[in-house]
């Protein structure tokens, strides 16, 4: 039986009421929530490290209860009392990704993993589930918070990471807050650093809807300093102390860069408001890493550093896919083709209607032949999410395809407008 991703959204939606009012349930501090989840492709597990107050809340204050995007797994905050759904986040990880590797049949590994929620002003109940490729729960924990737990540790209050606001349009209750880190830049090295921000942070804003829509943002550059100058590189023998232990070859992918070190990430950034996080990694090496609603880590020194900037904030910001396909690569046969992927710029054409079939032109060939794809601005183009076969993009090319496209394509803007809007707006 095909699986409707417009179905089971609306499904996840029934149990979570959409209007809240963010002052009768939470006070403007955040409940940091650090995980392991851990186990193998047959079997995962959950497990709750630590909790964290900080001082601060840069989340959404609407659509409490709901989400954009179904991600591979999600977070339910429930008042105790009554079982109602007070807050949902979604999310995806490295954990499972990794799932879909091979080492993954033959081992069991352990990631962190952080998540930031509105600090409760009474005992609530937390489940944060993960999903199978096919949107079913892979594994679950429920855990019941009292806000007045004397061991829920109180960070951000003192020795707060040195930082410079680069666009600065309100406060956190208002803004979507971006903080850019700092990885492998020793403590000499921060005026690089800054200067590296401010790329980063004209890349981004140089694209729609991002430039458009600047003044729904402030961004902040975060000196997080490092040990050794540069990040590790397994495949060369290269191995830094850097402030997150960042890696190229993750999952044996040269170009694959990032970091289980999540913990540290989000204590570099206690006391100062953020709700997503581009990390810049100090080296010339090709390459970066996006997931959604984690982090972007990317290369700063090497001739693609706008586009990959550009390119892995669409995952880890937008929740985008890759539009691009190769034979060989070590995650191919992530999507199963007979259920939608949640991502809204690839398609399986299972619930086709629920991603960009109303953008098409009438008559539009589908699958759109690339012969036609000026004609065909919009289409249904064959190969996306690493397959060549039986996974569909709308655009010929686009960010989320190469470096070399100039603009994300018009079903990943409208995607992306659509995001930016959720979490700004009330209605």
């Amino acid at each position: 039986m095909k699986v409707s991703t417009l179905l089971i959204t609306l499904l996840f939606l029934s149990v979570c009421v959409q209007a809240q009012n963010f002052e009768e349930y939470f006070i403007n501090k955040s409940l940091r929530m650090d995980y392991v989840f851990t186990g193998n492709f047959n079997k995962q597990q959950i497990s709750l490290k630590e909790l964290s107050q900080l001082p601060s809340w840069a989340g959404k204050r609407h659509h409490l209860s709901t989400v954009p995007l179904l991600g591979n797994g999600e977070v339910i905050m429930r008042d105790v009392k009554t079982q109602k759904c007070i807050y949902k986040m979604s999310f995806s990880s490295l954990f499972q990704e990794w799932l879909s590797t091979d080492q993954a049949k033959t081992i069991s590994r352990s990631f962190e993993n952080t998540y930031i929620l509105p600090y409760p002003i009474a005992p609530v109940e937390v489940e944060i589930s993960l999903f199978y490729a096919v949107n079913k729960v892979a594994a679950s924990m429920k855990t019941i918070i009292n806000p007045k737990d004397i061991l829920i540790k109180q960070k951000g209050l003192t020795h707060i990471t040195p930082h410079k606001y680069l666009i600065k349009n309100g406060d956190e209750k208002e803004c979507i807050d971006i903080a850019i880190l700092a990885e492998g830049y020793t403590s000499t090295e921060m005026n690089l650093f800054y200067q590296d921000a401010e790329i980063a942070c004209e890349s981004i804003f140089s694209h729609e809807p991002f430039k458009s829509m600047k003044k729904k943002f402030n961004v902040v550059a975060v000196a997080s300093p490092s040990v050794d100058s540069g990040v590790s590189i397994p495949h060369l023998k290269e191995w830094k102390e850097t402030a997150f232990g960042s890696h190229f070859d993750t999952f044996y992918s040269k170009r694959y860069l990032t970091s289980t070190h999540l913990s540290a990430i989000h204590d570099a950034l206690a006391g100062i408001p953020y709700e997503h996080i581009i990390i810049l990694a100090n080296t010339e090496q090709y390459g970066g890493g996006g997931v959604y609603n984690a982090f972007t880590l990317t290369t700063a020194h090497h001739s693609k550093f706008r586009p990959v900037v550009v390119h892995e904030f669409g995952h880890s910001f937008g929740g985008l896919a890759d539009e691009y396909f190769y034979d060989g690569d070590v995650m191919d046969n992530t999507y199963p083709l007979n259920v939608e992927p949640w991502e809204p710029n690839i398609t399986t054409q299972v619930d086709f209607a629920s991603k960009w079939k109303d953008m098409l032109e009438k008559d539009t060939p589908i699958p759109t032949p690339i012969a036609e794809k000026e004609k065909y601005p919009i289409g249904v183009y064959e190969g996306a999410g690493y397959s060549a076969k039986g996974i569909y993009r709308g655009s010929y090319d686009c960010r989320m395809r190469t470096n070399e496209c100039p603009a994300f394509c018009p079903i990943c803007q409208r995607a992306l407008k659509r995001l930016i809007n959720f979490y700004t707006q009330d209605k």
